[in-house]
């Protein structure tokens, strides 16, 4: 089983009650060295989001628009200018992630949306963590000896290569593959399937085609 969210996820997680005012969520945000925070229900729910952005409209002071546009500004940004409250800042809802997704889901859907974090809510969609960037990356860490092991197990057990055919090495994360393989199509098959196994930073193809000895 791949890693999941719940594997790479902070637990202690800093979040703002609807009725937080501006003061105290600018004191969370800078207290803690974060750029945004999940806002939560009475329930623990997550409803929504609110980042040092959401606040910026009130820093920057800005001017009142004229012509067309000043309605479409007091529908949207007027709103954020005057809003006191995290329930009135808040971008929502919240995009959320469950705890027992793949990490490649929540890759997906950060670079998707561009954001640097998620809030990890469990079945009542109640905050039990979060999830950022950073966390993703954890992955990497894996041990080169690990890499190792299943790239030979995807070899042998989904392509039907056998291990004495290949020559594996695993150095950072990069895979070199060389050997023999029956086919064009089961070398091009096998390299991409081994560029998703977990830590994998890359995969060299150094694969010959070609009946193998023996």
């Amino acid at each position: 089983m791949g890693t999941t969210i719940a594997d790479v996820m902070t637990t202690k997680v800093i979040a703002v009650k609807r009725n937080a005012d501006f003061k105290e969520i600018a004191r969370v945000l800078r207290d803690y060295r974060v750029s945004a925070c999940p806002v939560i229900n009475s329930s623990g729910r997550v409803i929504g989001v609110v980042s040092e952005a959401d606040l910026m409209y009130k820093v920057a002071d800005c001017d009142l628009p004229t012509g067309l546009i000043r309605l479409r500004w007091k529908l949207g940004e007027e709103s954020k200018m005057t809003a006191v409250t995290a329930g009135e800042l808040m971008t929502a809802p919240a995009v959320t992630i469950r705890a027992d997704a793949p990490i490649q889901r929540a890759a997906r859907v950060m670079r998707d949306r561009r954001l640097k974090r998620l809030p990890v809510v469990g079945s009542r969609g109640e905050l039990i963590g979060i999830v950022s960037r950073v966390d993703l990356l954890a992955v990497y860490d894996r041990p080169d000896a690990d890499i190792f092991a299943e790239v030979i197990a995807v070899a042998a057990g989904e392509f039907d290569v056998r291990p004495m055919d290949l020559d594996v090495t695993v150095s950072a994360g990069v895979v070199t593959l060389a050997g023999a393989v029956a086919s064009q199509r089961t070398a091009l098959e096998l390299v991409a399937r081994l560029r998703h196994v977990e830590g994998v930073v890359a995969v060299r193809d150094r694969l010959t085609v070609g009946q193998p000895v023996g």
